[in-house]
Parts: structure tokens; sequence; C-alpha cells
């Protein structure tokens, strides 16, 4: 249930590399700017080589990610599976905030209890067993998240390393009622990127008035 953005948009996807250097090279499209999820790795690289293929000027957006404070007890992964295994083989309460497509591997460690917590309910095939669902959208203030770990008596949050400001108050929360933080690495990304809309607006400014070349 994706909220319509205040501007002209489209919705679905392009047919890989080619697909979107066809797109762009009909739509006449003067710049790319890469504003998707820090952990939407093949769309973005699709996007570098498409922009190359028109010689498109390309940036991406990406919000700096989290970084642990004193207090914080983080355990960083590099992906779902590693985080499964993560969790050990004693049962744990585990709050999963990963999304709702990458659920398969924590199914391999049953003995956990699940609360899985997403903006929609994820296929039934991907739910491990006897776990449990919560549909909500960020942001999140520090209180409810408080209330949710300590309610539902939490001891492990899985969640992938996606910066901002939007879902960051259950870590704070997790820091006060010190439960595990099990956080998912980022994948490696583009090689020309900002950290903010703010900062991809002036490169588009500065673009249109001359001041790079396509395919820059």
């Amino acid at each position: 249930t994706p909220v319509p953005p205040p501007v002209p948009w489209r919705s679905g996807g392009f047919g890989g590399v080619d697909g979107l250097a066809a797109y762009l090279a009909a739509q006449e499209v003067d710049a790319l700017v890469d504003a998707t999820h820090p952990f939407a790795a093949q769309i973005s690289r699709n996007a570098v080589l498409a922009a190359g293929l028109v010689g498109v000027p390309h940036l991406a957006v990406l919000r700096p990610a989290w970084v642990a404070g004193p207090g914080d007890a983080w355990a960083f992964v590099q992906d779902m599976p590693a985080a499964a295994l993560a969790l050990g083989r004693q049962a744990r309460r585990v709050l999963l905030t990963v999304g709702q497509q990458e659920l398969a591997p924590f199914a391999l460690a049953p003995w956990h209890r699940y609360l899985i917590r997403s903006v929609d309910a994820p296929p039934v095939s991907l739910v491990p067993p006897d776990a449990r669902v919560m549909a909500a959208r960020g942001p999140f203030a520090w209180a409810d998240e408080v209330r949710l770990l300590a309610a539902e008596r939490i001891e492990v949050l899985v969640t992938k390393n996606s910066g901002g400001t939007a879902t960051a108050a259950k870590l704070a929360a997790a820091r006060a009622l010190g439960v595990r933080v099990v956080m998912v690495q980022r994948p490696p990304a583009p090689h020309r990127t900002v950290p903010d809309a703010a900062s991809a607006l002036a490169w588009l400014h500065h673009g249109a008035a001359g001041g790079w070349d396509r395919g820059a």
C-alpha cells in the first residue's frame, strides 16, 4: 500500500537494465536520481548500468547508516541467513523488522518466538511457524517502541541498517531496555552518492546550469 508521492509517478518494473535504458531514452530523461531503499541492491545496480548505456548522468541518494553508540549491544551480520544464525540455538523472543520478502531463513530456526513488523503483511508462505505479524508504518515514537519491546518481552531485535529517523526509535528503545540487536549490513553502495534529497536537488541544479556533461 504505497503512499502516492506528490509528483508524477509510475509503478512497476522496467524489465532489467535494457528495459530501464529504453525507458530513459524514450522519455528523454536528462538525469537519473536513484532514491530507492538502501537495500534495493538490484534496481540500484540496474540504474548505474542503464544510465551508462544511454549517457544519462546518475546519482544515488543514500542516507547515512545507523552507528552503534554507548550502551548498544549490536551484532553485525552480512545477510539474513547470518542474522538467523546469530540468534543462536537457545529459544529467544525476537522482533523482526526486515521487511516482508526475506523471512525464509528464520523459518529454519523455528524454536524462536517471532513478532514480525512490516508495512504490509508478508505472504503466509514466508512466515515462520507460529510467528505473529504486526502491520505498521513508521515513524514510530520512542515511548511506543519501549512499550512494545517491554510488553512483548523482546530479547533480540533483528533489523536492516536502513538509516534515517522514521524507524530509529526502536534502536534507542532497545538500548534503554538492554535488548540485543542483530544488524544486517548494507550491500555495496553506488559509486556516486549524496546523503539526502537536498543534496540531490543541488546536484540537479548544478547540472541544469551546465555543471556536468551527459554521462557524468
